[in-house]
Protein backbone atom coordinates (compact mmCIF):
# COMPACT_ATOMS: atom_id res chain seq x y z
CA UNK A 1 0.00 0.00 0.00
CA UNK A 2 0.98 3.49 -0.71
CA UNK A 3 2.54 5.22 2.59
CA UNK A 4 0.86 8.05 2.17
CA UNK A 5 -2.75 6.05 1.54
CA UNK A 6 -1.67 3.98 4.56
CA UNK A 7 -0.96 6.59 6.98
CA UNK A 8 -4.01 8.94 6.16
CA UNK A 9 -6.11 5.38 6.71
CA UNK A 10 -4.44 5.50 10.60
CA UNK A 11 -5.45 8.58 11.32
CA UNK A 12 -9.36 8.45 9.61
CA UNK A 13 -9.13 5.62 11.83
CA UNK A 14 -8.64 6.86 15.17
CA UNK A 15 -10.74 9.31 13.66
CA UNK A 16 -13.33 7.08 13.04
CA UNK A 17 -12.93 5.45 16.74
CA UNK A 18 -13.30 9.22 18.51
CA UNK A 19 -16.49 9.75 16.23
CA UNK A 20 -18.05 6.02 17.71
CA UNK A 21 -17.01 7.15 21.09
CA UNK A 22 -19.66 10.66 20.56
CA UNK A 23 -22.27 8.67 18.74
CA UNK A 24 -22.33 5.10 20.92
CA UNK A 25 -21.57 6.97 24.36
CA UNK A 26 -21.59 11.23 24.43
CA UNK A 27 -19.66 13.97 22.77
CA UNK A 28 -18.59 15.41 25.96
CA UNK A 29 -16.35 11.75 26.18
CA UNK A 30 -15.17 12.00 22.67
CA UNK A 31 -14.13 15.11 23.05
CA UNK A 32 -12.55 14.86 26.61
CA UNK A 33 -10.55 11.89 24.36
CA UNK A 34 -9.65 14.12 21.55
CA UNK A 35 -8.61 17.20 23.68
CA UNK A 36 -6.13 14.40 25.86
CA UNK A 37 -5.14 13.07 22.64
CA UNK A 38 -3.59 16.29 21.42
CA UNK A 39 -1.89 16.77 24.68
CA UNK A 40 -0.50 13.45 24.84
CA UNK A 41 0.62 13.64 20.56
CA UNK A 42 2.56 16.64 21.80
CA UNK A 43 4.25 15.10 24.66
CA UNK A 44 5.29 12.02 22.09
CA UNK A 45 6.30 14.16 19.75
CA UNK A 46 8.82 16.02 22.63
CA UNK A 47 9.99 11.80 23.25
CA UNK A 48 10.81 11.48 19.61
CA UNK A 49 12.82 14.10 19.48
CA UNK A 50 15.02 12.97 22.10
CA UNK A 51 14.72 9.30 21.10
CA UNK A 52 13.88 9.38 17.78
CA UNK A 53 16.22 11.64 16.45
CA UNK A 54 19.36 11.91 19.20
CA UNK A 55 18.89 8.23 20.73
CA UNK A 56 18.73 10.18 24.02
CA UNK A 57 16.74 7.54 26.55
CA UNK A 58 14.58 10.20 28.87
CA UNK A 59 12.60 8.33 31.92
CA UNK A 60 11.93 11.36 33.93
CA UNK A 61 9.48 12.91 31.62
CA UNK A 62 6.91 13.19 34.03
CA UNK A 63 8.59 15.74 36.05
CA UNK A 64 9.08 17.72 32.98
CA UNK A 65 5.13 17.54 32.87
CA UNK A 66 4.47 18.19 36.15
CA UNK A 67 6.90 21.74 35.98
CA UNK A 68 4.56 22.73 33.31
CA UNK A 69 1.67 21.95 35.08
CA UNK A 70 3.47 24.55 37.73
CA UNK A 71 3.98 27.16 35.68
CA UNK A 72 0.59 27.13 35.61
CA UNK A 73 -0.06 28.14 38.83
CA UNK A 74 2.86 30.19 39.26
CA UNK A 75 1.61 32.85 35.94
CA UNK A 76 -2.01 32.67 36.35
CA UNK A 77 -2.57 32.34 39.81
CA UNK A 78 -3.62 35.11 42.08
CA UNK A 79 -0.76 36.34 44.38
CA UNK A 80 -1.55 35.98 48.37
CA UNK A 81 -1.32 39.40 49.70
CA UNK A 82 -1.40 38.48 53.02
CA UNK A 83 1.21 35.75 52.49
CA UNK A 84 3.91 37.98 50.57
CA UNK A 85 3.45 40.40 53.55
CA UNK A 86 4.01 37.28 56.05
CA UNK A 87 7.18 35.91 54.12
CA UNK A 88 7.51 35.90 50.72
CA UNK A 89 10.27 38.84 50.72
CA UNK A 90 12.39 36.52 53.33
CA UNK A 91 11.35 33.62 50.94
CA UNK A 92 12.95 35.13 47.62
CA UNK A 93 15.85 36.38 49.83
CA UNK A 94 16.40 32.71 51.23
CA UNK A 95 16.17 31.18 47.43
CA UNK A 96 18.55 34.19 46.33
CA UNK A 97 21.01 33.18 49.32
CA UNK A 98 21.20 29.88 48.29
CA UNK A 99 21.59 30.24 44.20
CA UNK A 100 24.47 32.64 45.65
CA UNK A 101 26.44 29.85 47.61
CA UNK A 102 26.04 27.53 44.70
CA UNK A 103 28.06 30.34 42.55
CA UNK A 104 30.26 31.14 44.82
CA UNK A 105 31.24 27.42 45.04
CA UNK A 106 31.47 27.27 41.37
CA UNK A 107 33.48 30.56 41.18
CA UNK A 108 36.13 29.32 43.93
CA UNK A 109 36.42 25.83 41.89
CA UNK A 110 36.94 27.35 38.99
CA UNK A 111 39.65 29.97 39.41
CA UNK A 112 41.28 28.81 42.11
CA UNK A 113 44.46 26.68 41.75
CA UNK A 114 44.19 22.97 42.93
CA UNK A 115 44.73 21.98 46.60
CA UNK A 116 43.75 21.88 50.05
CA UNK A 117 43.19 25.41 50.47
CA UNK A 118 40.41 24.95 47.48
CA UNK A 119 38.68 22.69 49.10
CA UNK A 120 38.55 23.88 52.44
CA UNK A 121 37.54 27.78 51.11
CA UNK A 122 34.57 25.89 49.05
CA UNK A 123 33.53 23.84 52.09
CA UNK A 124 33.46 26.56 54.00
CA UNK A 125 31.06 28.48 51.17
CA UNK A 126 28.87 25.36 51.13
CA UNK A 127 28.30 25.11 54.73
CA UNK A 128 28.46 28.85 55.54
CA UNK A 129 25.83 29.39 52.70
CA UNK A 130 23.74 26.39 54.08
CA UNK A 131 23.41 28.09 57.19
CA UNK A 132 22.45 31.12 56.45
CA UNK A 133 20.03 29.76 53.96
CA UNK A 134 18.31 28.10 56.34
CA UNK A 135 17.76 30.57 59.06
CA UNK A 136 16.51 32.79 56.71
CA UNK A 137 13.84 30.67 54.43
CA UNK A 138 12.64 28.07 56.91
CA UNK A 139 10.76 30.77 59.40
CA UNK A 140 9.27 32.40 55.94
CA UNK A 141 7.85 29.35 54.58
CA UNK A 142 6.54 28.49 57.92
CA UNK A 143 5.16 32.31 58.21
CA UNK A 144 3.59 31.72 54.61
CA UNK A 145 2.28 28.07 55.07
CA UNK A 146 0.51 29.28 58.31
CA UNK A 147 -1.47 32.09 56.56
CA UNK A 148 -5.00 30.56 56.09
CA UNK A 149 -3.78 26.85 54.52
CA UNK A 150 -6.94 25.50 53.79
CA UNK A 151 -7.47 28.12 51.43
CA UNK A 152 -4.57 29.40 50.28
CA UNK A 153 -1.16 28.95 52.55
CA UNK A 154 1.31 29.49 49.25
CA UNK A 155 2.31 32.81 47.29
CA UNK A 156 0.23 31.90 44.59
CA UNK A 157 1.21 33.62 40.84
CA UNK A 158 1.75 36.61 38.80
CA UNK A 159 -2.05 36.61 37.89
CA UNK A 160 -1.37 36.86 34.25
CA UNK A 161 -3.10 34.91 31.11
CA UNK A 162 -2.84 31.60 31.74
CA UNK A 163 -1.71 31.07 27.99
CA UNK A 164 1.46 32.81 28.99
CA UNK A 165 2.31 29.51 31.20
CA UNK A 166 2.47 27.02 28.17
CA UNK A 167 5.91 29.03 26.93
CA UNK A 168 7.07 29.86 30.81
CA UNK A 169 6.11 25.46 31.57
CA UNK A 170 8.27 24.79 28.12
CA UNK A 171 10.88 27.29 29.90
CA UNK A 172 11.01 25.75 33.40
CA UNK A 173 11.35 22.09 31.54
CA UNK A 174 14.41 23.46 29.15
CA UNK A 175 16.22 24.70 32.49
CA UNK A 176 15.81 21.25 34.48
CA UNK A 177 17.05 19.56 31.21
CA UNK A 178 19.34 21.97 31.17
CA UNK A 179 20.96 21.12 34.16
CA UNK A 180 20.68 17.36 33.62
CA UNK A 181 22.10 17.65 30.45
CA UNK A 182 25.10 19.53 31.41
CA UNK A 183 25.61 16.71 34.39
CA UNK A 184 24.75 13.60 32.61
CA UNK A 185 24.89 13.84 28.84
CA UNK A 186 28.86 12.78 28.97
CA UNK A 187 28.30 10.06 30.24
CA UNK A 188 26.82 6.84 28.93
CA UNK A 189 23.41 6.29 28.15
CA UNK A 190 22.59 4.56 31.04
CA UNK A 191 23.31 7.38 33.83
CA UNK A 192 21.48 9.56 31.49
CA UNK A 193 18.27 7.67 32.23
CA UNK A 194 19.19 7.32 35.88
CA UNK A 195 19.08 10.73 36.19
CA UNK A 196 16.09 11.72 34.52
CA UNK A 197 14.21 9.28 36.43
CA UNK A 198 15.42 10.66 39.59
CA UNK A 199 15.30 14.54 39.08
CA UNK A 200 12.04 13.56 37.99
CA UNK A 201 10.63 12.28 41.75
CA UNK A 202 12.29 15.13 43.51
CA UNK A 203 10.46 17.20 41.31
CA UNK A 204 7.40 15.71 42.29
CA UNK A 205 8.04 15.43 45.94
CA UNK A 206 9.29 19.31 45.85
CA UNK A 207 5.86 19.73 44.54
CA UNK A 208 4.51 17.64 47.22
CA UNK A 209 6.14 18.66 50.43
CA UNK A 210 6.55 22.67 49.24
CA UNK A 211 2.87 24.53 50.49
CA UNK A 212 4.11 27.99 49.97
CA UNK A 213 4.81 27.14 46.25
CA UNK A 214 1.91 25.16 45.08
CA UNK A 215 -0.21 24.18 47.66
CA UNK A 216 1.49 20.85 47.73
CA UNK A 217 -1.25 18.00 48.37
CA UNK A 218 -3.41 20.15 49.40
CA UNK A 219 -3.95 21.07 45.53
CA UNK A 220 -4.20 24.56 43.84
CA UNK A 221 -7.39 24.84 42.20
CA UNK A 222 -9.48 27.43 40.37
CA UNK A 223 -7.33 27.88 37.78
CA UNK A 224 -8.27 30.79 35.25
CA UNK A 225 -9.38 29.13 31.92
CA UNK A 226 -8.43 30.53 28.38
CA UNK A 227 -12.27 29.92 27.51
CA UNK A 228 -15.29 30.87 29.10
CA UNK A 229 -16.65 28.65 32.28
CA UNK A 230 -19.62 26.79 31.56
CA UNK A 231 -22.10 28.23 34.12
CA UNK A 232 -20.84 32.05 32.50
CA UNK A 233 -22.20 30.47 29.08
CA UNK A 234 -25.61 28.99 30.71
CA UNK A 235 -26.36 32.67 32.44
CA UNK A 236 -25.84 34.41 28.58
CA UNK A 237 -29.18 34.72 27.36
CA UNK A 238 -27.56 34.93 23.62
CA UNK A 239 -25.63 31.35 24.29
CA UNK A 240 -28.95 29.74 25.71
CA UNK A 241 -30.91 30.74 22.66
CA UNK A 242 -28.70 29.79 20.49
CA UNK A 243 -28.37 25.86 22.26
CA UNK A 244 -32.25 25.98 21.75
CA UNK A 245 -32.14 26.72 18.55
CA UNK A 246 -29.89 24.09 17.80
CA UNK A 247 -31.92 22.05 20.03
CA UNK A 248 -29.51 21.34 22.55
CA UNK A 249 -29.75 21.45 26.12
CA UNK A 250 -27.85 24.55 27.14
CA UNK A 251 -26.15 22.59 29.71
CA UNK A 252 -24.87 20.29 27.49
CA UNK A 253 -24.17 22.93 24.77
CA UNK A 254 -21.77 24.99 27.27
CA UNK A 255 -19.91 21.94 28.31
CA UNK A 256 -19.23 20.93 24.29
CA UNK A 257 -18.29 24.60 23.59
CA UNK A 258 -15.87 24.96 26.02
CA UNK A 259 -13.84 21.59 25.50
CA UNK A 260 -14.20 22.38 21.83
CA UNK A 261 -12.45 25.94 22.25
CA UNK A 262 -9.93 23.71 24.08
CA UNK A 263 -9.44 21.41 20.74
CA UNK A 264 -9.41 24.70 18.90
CA UNK A 265 -6.27 25.97 20.99
CA UNK A 266 -4.62 22.39 21.21
CA UNK A 267 -4.64 21.74 17.94
CA UNK A 268 -3.18 25.55 16.93
CA UNK A 269 0.06 24.43 19.25
CA UNK A 270 0.21 20.87 18.04
CA UNK A 271 0.41 21.67 14.33
CA UNK A 272 2.94 24.20 15.02
CA UNK A 273 5.42 22.20 16.94
CA UNK A 274 4.86 19.26 14.49
CA UNK A 275 5.63 21.90 11.71
CA UNK A 276 8.56 23.26 13.37
CA UNK A 277 9.66 19.39 14.33
CA UNK A 278 9.35 18.46 10.36
CA UNK A 279 11.46 21.05 9.39
CA UNK A 280 14.16 20.40 11.98
CA UNK A 281 13.92 16.84 10.92
CA UNK A 282 14.72 18.16 7.05
CA UNK A 283 17.23 20.67 7.81
CA UNK A 284 20.92 19.81 8.25
CA UNK A 285 20.60 20.16 11.39
CA UNK A 286 18.00 17.18 11.94
CA UNK A 287 20.36 14.98 9.42
CA UNK A 288 23.35 15.74 11.40
CA UNK A 289 21.23 14.46 14.93
CA UNK A 290 20.26 11.46 13.11
CA UNK A 291 23.69 10.49 12.04
CA UNK A 292 24.94 11.28 15.51
CA UNK A 293 22.10 9.00 16.84
CA UNK A 294 23.41 6.22 14.55
CA UNK A 295 27.13 6.58 14.84
CA UNK A 296 28.71 8.80 17.55
CA UNK A 297 31.93 7.45 16.82
CA UNK A 298 32.06 8.82 13.17
CA UNK A 299 30.21 11.65 14.04
CA UNK A 300 32.84 12.42 16.61
CA UNK A 301 35.84 11.90 13.67
CA UNK A 302 34.16 14.27 11.34
CA UNK A 303 34.65 16.73 14.09
CA UNK A 304 30.76 16.96 15.60
CA UNK A 305 30.21 18.45 19.10
CA UNK A 306 28.14 15.58 20.11
CA UNK A 307 27.79 16.21 23.81
CA UNK A 308 26.86 19.53 23.09
CA UNK A 309 24.15 18.62 20.21
CA UNK A 310 22.79 16.22 22.66
CA UNK A 311 22.10 19.19 25.21
CA UNK A 312 20.59 20.69 22.77
CA UNK A 313 17.82 18.22 21.57
CA UNK A 314 17.24 16.79 25.12
CA UNK A 315 16.68 20.66 25.82
CA UNK A 316 14.39 21.15 23.29
CA UNK A 317 12.27 17.78 24.07
CA UNK A 318 12.06 18.72 27.10
CA UNK A 319 10.63 21.93 26.65
CA UNK A 320 7.88 20.18 24.62
CA UNK A 321 6.77 17.83 27.50
CA UNK A 322 6.85 20.85 29.53
CA UNK A 323 4.51 22.76 27.56
CA UNK A 324 2.28 19.75 27.43
CA UNK A 325 1.94 19.56 30.95
CA UNK A 326 1.08 23.02 31.51
CA UNK A 327 -1.81 22.68 28.56
CA UNK A 328 -3.06 19.61 30.35
CA UNK A 329 -3.12 21.67 33.90
CA UNK A 330 -4.73 24.47 32.06
CA UNK A 331 -7.44 21.77 30.48
CA UNK A 332 -7.70 19.79 34.19
CA UNK A 333 -8.34 23.67 35.99
CA UNK A 334 -5.71 22.73 39.10
CA UNK A 335 -2.16 21.22 40.07
CA UNK A 336 -2.75 17.89 41.45
CA UNK A 337 1.11 17.17 42.64
CA UNK A 338 0.02 13.53 43.71
CA UNK A 339 -1.03 12.78 40.19
CA UNK A 340 1.86 12.55 38.51
CA UNK A 341 2.80 9.32 38.27
CA UNK A 342 5.39 7.23 36.04
CA UNK A 343 2.88 5.20 34.91
CA UNK A 344 1.27 7.31 32.90
CA UNK A 345 3.47 10.67 32.70
CA UNK A 346 6.53 8.12 31.24
CA UNK A 347 5.61 4.40 30.46
CA UNK A 348 2.52 5.82 28.52
CA UNK A 349 4.23 8.20 26.68
CA UNK A 350 7.36 5.51 25.44
CA UNK A 351 4.03 3.59 24.40
CA UNK A 352 2.62 5.78 22.56
CA UNK A 353 6.47 6.47 20.70
CA UNK A 354 6.92 3.06 20.03
CA UNK A 355 3.70 2.39 18.63
CA UNK A 356 3.32 5.13 16.42
CA UNK A 357 7.05 4.91 15.23
CA UNK A 358 10.18 6.47 17.07
CA UNK A 359 11.70 8.98 14.28
CA UNK A 360 9.22 9.75 12.80
CA UNK A 361 7.15 12.81 14.10
CA UNK A 362 3.48 11.58 12.61
CA UNK A 363 4.10 8.05 13.98
CA UNK A 364 4.22 10.35 17.48
CA UNK A 365 1.27 12.21 16.97
CA UNK A 366 -0.28 8.99 15.87
CA UNK A 367 1.03 7.00 18.65
CA UNK A 368 -0.26 9.31 21.31
CA UNK A 369 -3.52 9.23 20.09
CA UNK A 370 -4.55 5.77 19.42
CA UNK A 371 -2.58 4.57 23.02
CA UNK A 372 -4.59 7.47 25.06
CA UNK A 373 -7.82 6.44 23.09
CA UNK A 374 -7.03 2.78 23.93
CA UNK A 375 -6.42 3.94 27.60
CA UNK A 376 -9.49 5.29 28.39
CA UNK A 377 -11.65 2.76 26.58
CA UNK A 378 -10.22 -0.41 27.32
CA UNK A 379 -11.18 -0.64 31.01
CA UNK A 380 -15.19 0.25 29.68
CA UNK A 381 -14.62 -1.93 27.13
CA UNK A 382 -13.06 -4.84 29.05
CA UNK A 383 -16.21 -4.77 32.25
CA UNK A 384 -18.72 -5.06 29.40
CA UNK A 385 -17.02 -8.42 27.94
CA UNK A 386 -16.77 -9.22 31.36
CA UNK A 387 -20.58 -8.69 31.58
CA UNK A 388 -20.91 -10.55 28.76
CA UNK A 389 -18.58 -14.00 29.65
CA UNK A 390 -20.04 -13.97 33.19
CA UNK A 391 -23.34 -13.27 31.97
CA UNK A 392 -24.74 -17.37 33.09
CA UNK A 393 -23.15 -16.66 36.32
CA UNK A 394 -25.13 -15.67 39.45
CA UNK A 395 -24.55 -11.92 40.61
CA UNK A 396 -22.86 -13.45 43.79
CA UNK A 397 -20.30 -15.24 41.86
CA UNK A 398 -16.75 -14.60 43.21
CA UNK A 399 -15.46 -15.71 40.57
CA UNK A 400 -17.48 -13.02 38.38
CA UNK A 401 -17.50 -10.07 41.41
CA UNK A 402 -13.37 -10.81 41.12
CA UNK A 403 -13.30 -10.45 37.25
CA UNK A 404 -15.76 -7.90 37.23
CA UNK A 405 -12.95 -5.68 40.10
CA UNK A 406 -10.16 -6.34 37.37
CA UNK A 407 -11.27 -4.61 34.84
CA UNK A 408 -9.13 -1.48 35.86
CA UNK A 409 -6.34 -4.42 35.19
CA UNK A 410 -6.97 -4.42 31.81
CA UNK A 411 -5.58 -1.58 30.71
CA UNK A 412 -2.01 -2.47 31.73
CA UNK A 413 -2.83 -6.13 30.07
CA UNK A 414 -4.04 -4.22 26.86
CA UNK A 415 -1.11 -1.92 26.37
CA UNK A 416 1.68 -4.67 26.95
CA UNK A 417 -0.24 -6.90 24.43
CA UNK A 418 -0.20 -3.70 22.11
CA UNK A 419 3.72 -3.37 23.04
CA UNK A 420 4.24 -7.16 22.13
CA UNK A 421 2.19 -7.56 18.58
CA UNK A 422 3.57 -3.88 17.42
CA UNK A 423 7.47 -5.05 18.24
CA UNK A 424 7.00 -8.17 16.72
CA UNK A 425 4.78 -7.47 13.21
CA UNK A 426 6.10 -3.76 13.00
CA UNK A 427 9.01 -3.46 14.96
CA UNK A 428 9.74 0.21 13.70
CA UNK A 429 6.49 1.12 14.37
CA UNK A 430 2.96 1.95 13.03
CA UNK A 431 4.56 4.89 10.85
CA UNK A 432 8.61 3.94 10.44
CA UNK A 433 10.98 6.68 10.26
CA UNK A 434 11.90 6.74 6.64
Amino acid sequence: MNPVMKNSALFALVGVLILITGFLQSWNTALLILNMGLISAILALGVNLQWGFAGLFNIGIMGFVALGGLAAVLIAMPPTSDAWVAGGARVILGLLMGVATIVAAVLVQKHMPKGRVRNSVTLIILLGGFILYRMIFDPAVDAVESVNPALTGYLGGLDLPILLAWPVGGLLAAGAAWIIGKTALGLRSDYLAIATLGIAEIIIAVLKNEDWLSRGVKNAIGLPRPVPREIDLQQSASFVERAEALGLNPVTASSLFVKLGYSVLFTIVLVLLLVLAQLALKSPWGRMMRAIRDNETAARAMGKDVTRRHLQIFILGSAICGIAGAMMTTLDGQLTPSSYQPLRFTFLVWVMVIVGGSGNNFGAVLGGFLIWFLWVQVEPMGLALIDLVTSGMSSDSPLRNHLQDSAAHMRLLTMGIILLVVLRFSPRGLIPER
